[in-house]
């Protein structure tokens, strides 16, 4: 009885706090936007405190209010979208080191779908690549228990562990005729978010692995030191976006701001004036106007995907590869007085252009799927010259072909690099 007595004193607090709550809305209202007052669900209120009562009496074991009250704030947030989630402390503490480029874990980006966790993107380098996790997978099982209607933070919350121990994935993929198992052993994650490299004399690619707080800077640094390297100019870059998870949005602004010199990059609508911003291109062009393809695919998700569009509205860029993931939302990350975290969904973006993102994706100028080569055995089989006894050895000097060859195996960035070279080609001839 005392129980109960404690259950209806807490629901009249829960009231009290909830009639606070529509004074402040009635207050800026009537001041700001003259809507009526929001309404309070006494009557939902009431049903949740009999429910919340009848479980501490009679549930067959005794359970912890905090237990219940934490589970309830799960089940609001999870009627919701994907995204919106409660956070630990714990939790909040590891996503505030993930934008900083170093956390524990597979190395993954996940979500939910249709009740299964799917995954995003394997991060480029991380173990969760190495094991060949793919995006599109669905995950079915984490060690022995199924993810069917598995909340997010739960299954993040499973993957992650102690560096050096193993987790086994249970994967369902196009292409595989039964489940598979994916055995893949936790470490330290630690993403370098940009890294680059000339592809030929005159091009250079930029690969963003994810988008952190210095990740604008590390490429305007990238692309600084290709210029230097490119023996006759750097004339045409290569932004390599393919499975990369998102991340910061700040960043993606930088990114993208780095080449698009006029207009909007991104805006973002929600239902309170605070989610509504719009953030603009300044006049520099790192690279002088000189042509970009931008490489996107299905893993490619949220500030990948604003790169993209901001590129593919301003007309700064040709974007090539496949539909990109589809995530247009802004969660914000409310600290709560207890220390724990609330990401919730509070706007949508759109591409300058006023395209919304969300479900829909990025469509690329050209679509470019991934090849897979494969030599026919009787090929692999047949005798070589270097197979001959006494055959003679090579000059030791470096062909053109080997030159080529840290592209050419990559068939999306091959068709890029083609691209560029065409554009040039174009550019050249109108010139003279």
């Amino acid at each position: 009885m005392h129980s109960r007595q404690r259950l209806q004193t807490l629901f009249i607090l829960f009231l009290g706090i909830l009639i606070g709550v529509g004074i402040t809305v009635e207050r800026i209202s009537q001041a700001e936007r003259g809507q009526e007052e929001a309404a309070i669900p006494y009557e939902q209120l009431q049903e949740f405190s009999e429910v919340y009562s009848t479980i501490k009496d009679k549930y067959v074991e005794e359970v912890s209010d905090d237990k219940l009250m934490e589970g309830a704030i799960n089940g609001m947030l999870a009627e919701l979208d994907p995204h919106s989630a409660y956070l630990t402390r714990d939790m909040l503490k590891e996503m505030q080191v993930e934008t900083e480029g170093k956390f524990g874990g597979l190395g993954i980006e996940v979500t939910t779908e249709d009740g299964f966790i799917k995954v995003v993107s394997p991060i480029e380098g991380t173990p969760a690549d190495k094991a060949g996790l793919k995006a599109e997978d669905l995950v079915v099982r984490i060690d022995d228990k199924p993810t069917k209607d598995l909340s997010l933070m739960e299954a993040v919350d499973r993957m992650r562990g102690e560096p050096g121990t193993d987790i086994v994935l249970t994967v369902v993929r196009e292409g595989f005729e039964k489940p598979r198992e994916f055995t893949i052993t936790r470490d330290i994650i630690r993403i370098e978010s940009v890294k680059s490299r000339m592809l030929t004399d005159r091009l250079g690619l930029v690969r963003v692995t994810q988008f952190q707080e210095d990740t604008g800077t590390k490429v305007r640094d990238a692309i600084t030191e290709l210029k230097a390297e490119a023996e006759e100019g750097l004339d045409g870059l290569v932004l390599d976006l393919r499975n990369n998870p998102g991340g910061v949005l700040s960043a993606a602004v930088e990114v993208a701001d780095a080449f698009v010199t006029d207009g909007k990059i991104v805006y973002t609508e929600g239902r309170v004036d605070s989610s509504d911003m719009t953030l603009r291109a300044n006049a520099d062009d790192v690279l002088g106007g000189a042509p970009i393809v931008a490489l996107v695919n299905g893993g490619s998700a949220s500030a990948s995907e604003i790169v993209a569009g901001a590129l593919q509205d301003a007309d700064r860029g040709i974007v090539l590869g496949t539909n990109t993931f589809g995530k247009g939302s802004v969660q914000s990350i409310m600290e709560m007085d207890n220390g724990a975290g609330l990401k919730l969904t509070t706007a949508r973006y759109f591409t300058p252009k006023g395209r919304a993102i969300q479900a829909e994706g990025i469509v690329p100028d050209i679509i470019a799927r991934p090849l897979e080569v494969k030599q026919p055995e009787e090929e692999a089989e047949r005798l070589k010259e270097s197979d001959l006894p006494g055959h003679l050895q090579g000059n030791g000097g470096k062909s053109e072909k080997e030159d080529e060859a840290s592209y050419l195996d990559d068939y999306q960035l091959n068709q890029a690099v083609n691209l560029l070279r065409g554009i040039i080609l174009v550019g050249d001839k109108q010139a003279s």
